[in-house]
């Protein structure tokens, strides 16, 4: 259940890991605290892959928009299931996002994730709301030759869905986060901060819209 109180101490948010709210918080520290969870960058409270993502966006954006995330910190606190489209949504949030404005270098891995995010829904047997379909093709649009080269690269490969969820999604989410830090002709801090709060609601939707139904281990194992 999330907590509605507001604390006495309001944590300043910053870069890095703290050792007390006084020294100030990171974006899922925070979180944890408004929790009332025991002081943590990875608190139970918040899907442990948008937790990763948080994690990099806070620290990876200027204090001047860093300040403006403290307002999407509470709709983290009690954003966790076992629903596993989670980890597919996310990575296809953050990759779609990034692989337009990322480096050539940066291309190639994002658009093999992007393809890894849907062999995982076809091994998982589970499927994302249709807006996520779009998503995939308008960035495969604006990177057509990534597109090819990850398409030859994958071919005949599959995605263990324990292997996507605790190898390949964070990974995704570092590099479309690297990716769009390294661009040279956009403005990464907005672009970031879209990141994160798009995964937020795609998370809140996926959750609150009875489709939060408990997952069978065997379906991530």
């Amino acid at each position: 259940m999330r907590s509605s109180s507001v604390p006495e101490l309001v944590p300043v948010l910053s870069p890095g890991k703290h050792r007390n709210p006084r020294k100030g918080a990171c974006f899922m520290e925070f979180a944890s605290y408004l929790a009332g969870e025991k002081w943590s960058d990875q608190p139970a409270c918040t899907h442990p892959l948008l937790a990763g993502l948080a994690r990099l966006v806070n620290d990876n954006v200027t204090d001047d928009t860093r300040v403006t995330m403290v307002e999407l910190v509470p709709r983290v606190v009690g954003l966790n299931s076992t629903d596993p489209r989670l980890h597919a949504a996310i990575c296809i949030r953050a990759a779609s996002i990034a692989l337009p404005l990322s480096p050539r270098a940066h291309q190639r891995a994002l658009a093999v994730g992007l393809l890894a995010c849907e062999r995982y829904l076809e091994e998982t047997e589970t499927t994302l709301p249709g807006e996520f379909g779009p998503l995939i093709g308008d960035a495969f649009a604006q990177a057509p030759s990534a597109e090819q080269w990850a398409r030859g690269f994958r071919r005949g490969l599959t995605t263990h869905p324990k292997h996507f969820a605790r190898r390949a999604a964070p990974r995704i989410v570092l590099n479309s986060v690297d990716g769009v830090v390294r661009s040279v002709s956009t403005d990464s801090d907005t672009v970031l901060r879209r990141m994160l709060a798009e995964s937020i609601g795609d998370c809140e939707r996926l959750i609150s819209a009875g489709t939060s139904r408990e997952v069978s281990p065997a379906q991530v194992s």
